[in-house]
């Protein structure tokens, strides 16, 4: 039963821990010397190709660079995977600190770092040596709290996806209700529901291409500005491009000279709750288990956080069964949760996969099985496309219900090792000649060539279809020929196809309940004729789209109470239910709201989207401000939620009137794996988080319009187009 949890970059505070960066002489003739080793070259649009002698040289480079491009990011990421929020936000931080401290042990990632074989150990060395040299050389740079990075930080995570933690469907609010020892009852707070978080991911085989080779479009949906663009080489086989995480020493998404890789987000089922019957004597904790009484064990937690201005300490004593932390109690029982949210073999895969040269080397990789929250889109210079489903799942008892908690007392419960690769839900080289994942089903990842649902166990595979999916199978299986520039046009498809399902029900229920003689009629009858008539494609000068989705943003909650098969979240069967069951009320009354919001706020409903959805970039503050007043571009682009694939989540702020993207498309790519590699790419806003750097916005324009640039990817173009070359410190 998994839930993941993102944790996205939250602002500093005014307050800030001011602390001199102090490092002994020889750390500084040692990050001096390592230094020499490697090249920085920055091209035309800022991005950093580093090329370092050895593996390790290059990953000192890539951090050293990334800090120049945005140290309050890679800072921010570390204090999240600390638990250390708190020290910056103060209170209303404490039980997400506390989340992770219980998940998060850093005593084990320290112990895996000292235990870590020789290369990666090196590796993990260069990456704190990069930061700590940056931080040396740049004396006015003044660190929230890490004042000093630790190479054992770079295990505090279990895959790529820095932000994502696996909690089964436990809340925050359960947490805190648990360990607050209030009285009060927290609820978690209502979810935004058009910030749709995810991915897509394309692979196109040779049959289906021009030129013969296979094709990868790589179109991670995150914060804006999360993953910067980024290449590392190294003289020990090195040579990597794609987004990297920030504080990440590997390429996350990208391809190499033979393979590429994307991943999306996957709902396979990593995590479970144990339902634990406890009991108490002599002043302690004890939960049953295969007919005997065990200890709980207990851990106090101290956890530091902000009020007015001054740091204090709150102590948290802890719960642990043999199955993981206490983290909620539902009817009485307290609910233990197995997950797996720290490991060092993860950081080995996530290394070892940017150095695999092909399909074969690709799964002996894949092997490792210690990617819990991706999916992995692949397709290599040989032609090979493939697909699996999640990488690390547990073996469980086919009997039981896996998407509710467990019986924590009886063994029978407990997990059996891990599914091979070749168990798990996967695809090769489909006979269709395209695979797509939009964080939705892998039973339509191919088309009629998909895998089958009754042959695998639920656990593999609860996620349901969303309109993403069902849009770009519609997308690729409609294609041929593709090339880099087609590729790119179908992952930038407009076409909204929630509103196929959600306007037909608004007009028929309009035809249908509503008479020429009635109050609403003059009122509804031009937008819903506008609407009758739409394609569903979205664009800057559409008022349909503004129409379609400031009223659909008001179904959402009727939406989700449609109930559909257990442990099954399906967007798509959703609305569909909602579709055919609304009432009038329920469809054509939001529908008047929304008007009437409208000529409130513009003085008419008649206004294009692009007039009120918006790309602006001001600061390179952790989190935007939005203003109004200030210059910002129209964009055209509209929230995945709808079944758009370039996805652009945008929202109206306290202080303004018209909304602002914050999540979306961030770094995307197209690559072809011919005799050489040939790729386009394009960021949102720039590579710079400096808002005086020339690459702070310098993409802004061409995101808005989906113009992407050449990638360089071999040394002889990037000097071609080289702005500076450097060593770090330089």
């Amino acid at each position: 039963m998994k839930r993941l949890v993102f944790l996205f970059l939250l602002p500093v505070s005014l307050f800030a821990q001011k602390a001199t960066q102090s490092f002994s002489a020889a750390e500084i003739k040692r990050y001096q010397q390592q230094a020499q080793q490697v090249t920085i070259i920055r091209d035309n649009w800022g991005i950093p190709h580093i090329y370092g002698k050895t593996d390790a040289d290059a990953v000192f480079g890539l951090l050293y660079a990334q800090c120049e491009d945005d140290f309050k990011r890679v800072e921010m990421n570390y204090i999240e995977k600390l638990g250390r929020m708190a020290e910056l936000k103060g209170e209303p931080e404490l039980y997400n600190d506390l989340q992770i401290r219980l998940l998060i042990d850093t005593t084990e990632a320290i112990t895996d770092y000292n235990k870590a074989e020789p290369w990666l150990k090196k590796l993990m060395n260069a990456y704190a040596d990069g930061i700590n040299y940056y931080l040396y050389m740049h004396p006015e740079v003044k660190p929230a709290i890490l004042t000093r990075f630790k190479p054992w930080y770079t295990l505090l995570w279990t895959d790529g996806s820095i932000g994502a933690i696996s909690t089964a469907d436990a809340t925050i609010s359960e947490l805190k209700n648990f360990y607050s020892g209030d009285k009060v009852s927290y609820v978690d707070e209502p979810k935004d529901p058009e910030n749709q978080t995810g991915s897509n991911g394309f692979a196109i085989a040779p049959s289906k291409t021009a030129s013969g080779n296979a094709i990868l479009y790589i179109n991670p949906h995150v914060t804006f500005y999360f993953r910067p663009e980024v290449q590392v080489v190294s003289e020990e086989g090195l040579n990597a491009y794609g987004a990297v995480t920030w504080g990440q020493f590997f390429v996350y998404q990208g391809f190499n000279p033979y393979c590429g890789w994307m991943h999306t987000s996957s709902a396979v089922d990593v995590s479970d709750l144990y339902a634990e019957k406890i009991t108490k004597k002599d002043n302690r904790f004890f939960y049953a288990y295969d007919g005997q009484l065990k200890p709980v064990t207990e851990k106090k937690i101290a956890i530091k956080y902000l009020k007015d201005g001054q740091m204090q300490t709150r102590e948290f004593t802890t719960y642990f069964t043999h199955h993981g932390p206490v983290i909620a109690k539902r009817n009485d029982q307290w609910m233990s949760l197995r997950s797996y949210n720290r490991s060092m073999v993860s950081l080995i895969q996530s290394w070892k996969r940017t150095k695999a040269k092909g399909f074969e080397e690709y799964k002996k990789v894949m092997d490792l099985k210690a990617n819990t929250s991706n999916n992995t889109v692949f397709a290599d210079n040989k032609g090979n496309i493939a697909y699996w489903h999640g990488n690390y799942v547990p073996v469980r008892d086919k009997a039981l219900n896996w998407s509710k908690p467990v019986d924590g007392s009886i063994s029978t419960t407990e997990w059996k090792g891990l599914h091979s690769v070749e168990e798990s839900v996967h695809s090769y080289n489909p006979a269709s000649g395209w695979l797509q994942n939009c964080n939705s089903t892998p039973f339509t990842v191919a088309g009629a060539s998909s895998p089958k649902k009754s042959d695998y166990p639920p656990y593999m595979a609860p996620d349901g279809e969303n309109f993403r999916g069902v849009n770009a199978a519609r997308v690729l299986s409609n294609g041929s020929g593709f090339t880099i520039d087609k590729v790119i046009a179908a992952g930038y498809d407009t076409y909204l196809s929630a509103f196929e399902v959600l306007v037909p029900a608004l007009v028929k229920s309009f035809e249908t309940n509503i008479q020429p003689q009635d109050t609403l009629y003059t009122s509804l009858k031009d937008a819903v004729a506008m609407l009758k008539k739409w394609d569903y494609r979205t664009g800057e000068n559409s008022v349909e789209t503004t129409l379609a989705i400031e009223w659909a943003q008001k179904l959402g909650g009727e939406i989700q109470k449609i109930y559909i098969d257990e442990g099954e979240d399906d967007q798509v069967t959703r609305t569909k239910k909602f579709a055919q069951v609304a009432t009038a009320d329920q469809l054509l009354k939001p529908f008047a709201q929304t008007l009437k919001d409208l000529k409130t706020k513009y003085g008419t409903w008649q206004k294009p989207w692009g007039d009120i959805n918006r790309f602006q970039r001001l600061s390179g503050d952790l989190q935007g401000k939005y203003d109004d007043a200030q210059p910002s571009i129209p964009m055209g682009y509209a929230s995945a939620l709808w079944g758009m694939l370039p996805s652009y989540n945008s929202r109206v702020y306290p202080n303004t009137k018209k909304r602002y993207g914050i999540s979306g498309n961030s770094f995307i790519c197209a690559v072809e794996f011919g005799p050489k590699i040939k790729a386009k790419s394009l960021l949102a806003g720039g590579e710079s988080g400096d808002p005086k750097s020339p690459h702070f916005k310098d993409q802004a324009e061409m995101y808005t319009k989906g113009i992407f640039k050449e990638v360089l990817f071999y040394k002889d173009d990037v000097l071609k187009n080289a702005e500076k070359n450097y060593h770090p410190g330089e």
